[in-house]
């Protein structure tokens, strides 16, 4: 399908590994011209490079979204070459932490680049898509923001934060061409989850290796209707589909991704 997508430009945020990677190659292989973020410049210009390499357009923008002054910064790269149509807020991080090990300052931490980052590049960025009459801003949540887990709480908090805002900002963009959804993974096998999963596997009997570990590890943490794991280009196929035309009747949306997710416990 052509998601005419040819002509935008797209920030990723947190796009040198992962979700946000195979994102920015999505939207890069639909047409858009993808703006890499990291903090890393080697990983970010290698991203950058591969996509370039396929016949694509990307460049990079640097900096910490984390602070005020390096989120400017982002927004000041990622539009130098050209407006930016497309906001897909991905940036983020957990620490697997229990509510006796998560500090007070851990959640202030993970609450201001979680959520507040977001913010930042929403209020950089989105002025001047309302002002073109056109823009799309996806916010990458979880299922956790709504089937939070008894570890990481201030983890599970920020990702309901960032729902909420997302569905208020598309109350905010009413009438103005501008989007604002919100796509909802289940556990996707990037590197993390699986170092996570390989970790705890042998002490919760779920066997040695990663054949042993991985069915058993879906049964009791995500038993979804899938039986698996998702697949990183799996979040970026829904991206891709809420930043074209096909989804302009999509408002203030929560696209789960998940495998139809029955519950999430450790």
């Amino acid at each position: 399908m052509n998601l005419h997508l040819q002509g935008k430009r797209a920030l990723i945020t947190g796009s040198s590994s992962g979700l946000g990677e195979a994102t920015a190659r999505m939207l890069a292989a639909e047409g858009a011209a993808v703006v890499i973020h990291g903090r890393n410049g080697g990983r970010a210009e290698a991203v950058a490079a591969a996509i370039r390499e396929g016949g694509g357009v990307a460049t990079v923008a640097l900096g910490d979204l984390a602070t005020d002054e390096g989120a400017a910064e982002v927004a000041r790269q990622a539009s130098a070459d050209g407006p930016v149509d497309i906001l897909v807020n991905n940036a983020g991080f957990y620490r697997h932490l229990s509510w006796a090990e998560a500090s007070p300052a851990e959640w202030s931490e993970t609450y201001n680049v979680n959520v507040v980052s977001g913010v930042r590049m929403i209020q950089h960025l989105v002025p001047a898509m309302r002002e073109r009459g056109w823009g799309r801003v996806v916010t990458i949540g979880g299922g956790l923001a709504s089937q939070p887990m008894n570890t990481h709480p201030q983890y599970n908090a920020t990702l309901a934060a960032r729902h909420n805002l997302a569905v208020s900002l598309a109350r905010e963009l009413k009438g103005t061409g501008v989007t604002s959804n919100v796509v909802s993974p289940g556990a996707i096998l990037v590197e993390a989850t699986k170092e996570l999963v390989t970790q705890i596997g042998p002490a919760r009997g779920w066997g040695e290796t990663w054949e042993e570990i991985q069915p058993n590890a879906v049964r009791a943490l995500i038993p979804n209707d899938r039986e698996r794991f998702g697949e990183p280009d799996e979040i970026a196929a829904a991206v891709a589909y809420l930043c074209g035309p096909h989804a302009a009747y999509v408002s203030g949306a929560t696209i789960r991704v998940d495998g139809g997710l029955i519950r999430s416990a450790f």
